[in-house]
């Protein structure tokens, strides 16, 4: 479903990661996945890493959900939480949190997405191109909750 003022999405998935580094690309694979399954509520972004740049995007967005892989043990595989702003701002500008990312939408353009970070257990982190076995396991759990969660939950 489109949002008929901007011709956009009505909800910003933001894939973080790198697929040359095997689990590292969990982020873009599951952004992928929804990507081509059709449903039109998402617009769906990759990144290597966040950076200042992105702050305008995301303030297009009602909704944004900043999905990567996470080198912790997650219970089920995977985790989403509500990602909440707050100023840790990196003397880089080319890496920065999602956290930081909000905060500085508010700062900046005064924007206030609700938000969430998707995290998605990995434990492979060399060089590749596919994931490992546990990792594409905990894809799939990510994909199937968010389908019947996430989704369903913002369908209305």
């Amino acid at each position: 479903m489109k949002n008929s003022r901007t011709e956009k999405g009505d909800i910003l998935l933001v894939g973080i990661g790198n697929s040359g580094r095997r689990d590292d690309g969990l982020g873009w694979k599951f952004t992928g996945l929804v990507n081509h399954s059709g449903l039109k509520m998402f617009d769906c972004e990759f990144r290597y890493q966040l950076q200042v740049e992105d702050v305008l995007l995301v303030c297009r967005y009602d909704k944004v959900v900043f999905i990567d892989a996470s080198h912790s043990e997650l219970k089920e595989g995977f985790e989403l939480q509500p990602c909440i702003a707050a100023h840790h701002y990196f003397f880089s500008s080319h890496m920065q949190s999602p956290e930081t990312i909000l905060y500085l939408a508010k700062e900046l353009y005064n924007k206030t997405p609700e938000a969430y970070t998707l995290a998605i257990a990995g434990y492979n982190w060399g060089l590749g191109n596919t994931l490992s076995k546990e990792a594409e396991l905990n894809l799939q759990k990510a994909i199937s909750f968010f389908e019947k969660e996430f989704i369903f939950e913002n369908s209305d």
